[in-house]
């Protein structure tokens, strides 16, 4: 007699697999979505770009939106936390090829004058005076600005040997807050991104300075408040 033939069940799939997956999927739909709203939101504004043009800008259904954002004005405030976070680091990874501390100034503010990214992200700060359910998001964009500006640039003074005129926290938060004003202000006078470029060199004049004998001299001038180095006998 013929054995039987034995049948064995399907395997199931791997429900890791599948999350993981799954997640994948999410993030990716998230990302299109927060790509097709940047554009449409720096091109028409908040009150212009409807959810489903920008929901067709993504290949995606107006119901996505709502499923991963809630609303528009969540969607338009996580897109420009994004874009201005998306700037900071092209400035940093400008700036790396700076040998000198004018140089990396200089590189830092004409990437970040080159875009819209910070006018973008200045709406979101305006917006969240009104909705303040939107405002940890906003706070954590500009600590992480301030925080990863800071090591950047307390990389580059280790670095190359500069002397800083500020400890480098003070220089990041003073950085941001300059760009912002300054970009702020420059839009609603209709300055071009080379003149914003001029004007925020100016108002930020040198961040620091090489450890020549000249400089060291240089410094004292405008009021180096170190105190020199105190021996203590045993």
């Amino acid at each position: 007699m013929a054995p039987k033939s034995v049948q064995t069940a399907p395997k199931a799939s791997d429900p890791k697999h599948a999350a993981r997956a799954t997640r994948t999927a999410g993030r990716q739909m998230r990302s299109r979505l927060l790509d097709g709203a940047s554009r449409l939101f720096k091109e028409r504004g908040l009150a212009g770009a409807s959810i489903s043009d920008i929901a067709a800008a993504a290949d995606a259904f107006p119901s996505q939106i709502t499923y991963y954002f809630r609303t528009k004005e969540a969607l338009f405030v996580e897109a420009a936390c994004r874009d201005m976070l998306y700037v900071a680091r092209a400035a940093e990874e400008a700036a790396l090829q700076a040998c000198t501390p004018r140089d990396y100034t200089r590189a830092l503010v004409e990437t970040v004058t080159a875009t819209d990214s910070v006018a973008f992200f200045t709406e979101a700060l305006t917006l969240t005076r009104r909705r303040q359910d939107l405002a940890p998001l906003v706070e954590r964009t500009i600590e992480r600005l301030h925080g990863e500006g800071m090591r950047a640039y307390a990389g580059q003074i280790e670095r190359h040997g500069w002397k800083s005129l500020r400890d480098p926290d003070a220089s990041s938060r003073r950085f941001w807050a300059l760009a912002i004003g300054v970009m702020v202000e420059g839009y609603a006078m209709g300055r071009s991104a080379e003149e914003l470029c001029s004007e925020m060199l100016r108002v930020l004049g040198d961040q620091a300075t090489t450890t020549s004998a000249a400089d060291s001299a240089r410094l004292r001038l405008v009021g180096d408040n170190d105190e020199p180095d105190r021996e203590t006998s045993a």
